[in-house]
């Protein structure tokens, strides 16, 4: 994997917003946050300096061409998530991925249709 700074729970938040919506305002993305933490909801200037950090680090471009910033992710949503997982698979699975999916599997069973997609997966797998 690459070295890419991983975010944090409360960057996740952030980047799940400019995943979905696209590139966006702080103004944008603290209502989005709000509008799903309810009483929960950090503050406006959290949201800012933590999306400030962001930049930072590299997690999030910014356009600064206009007097309202705009953010975007830096990465891909997959991209993110395949870097966590393989974190996960390293620091608690001790590099099995087979003992992450049986874990996975105990505590959120999977649909049927998942149930197919991750039998179509270990098929496609197989053949590699």
């Amino acid at each position: 994997m690459s070295k890419t700074p991983r975010p944090t729970g409360a960057e996740l938040a952030i980047l799940q917003v400019l995943w979905e919506q696209g590139p966006a305002t702080v103004r944008q993305v603290h209502e989005a946050i709000a509008a799903n933490a309810g009483d929960k909801a950090t503050g406006y200037t959290t949201t800012l300096k933590l999306m400030q950090i962001m930049a930072e680090k590299g997690i999030v471009s910014r356009d600064e061409t206009s007097r309202t910033h705009i953010y975007a992710a830096r990465l891909p949503q997959q991209h993110t998530q395949r870097q966590l997982v393989g974190d996960l698979i390293t620091k608690a699975f001790g590099g099995s991925a087979a003992r992450l999916v049986m874990h996975a599997l105990s505590t959120h069973p999977a649909s049927k249709e998942e149930l197919a997609e991750i039998r179509r997966l270990i098929e496609q797998e197989k053949r590699k």
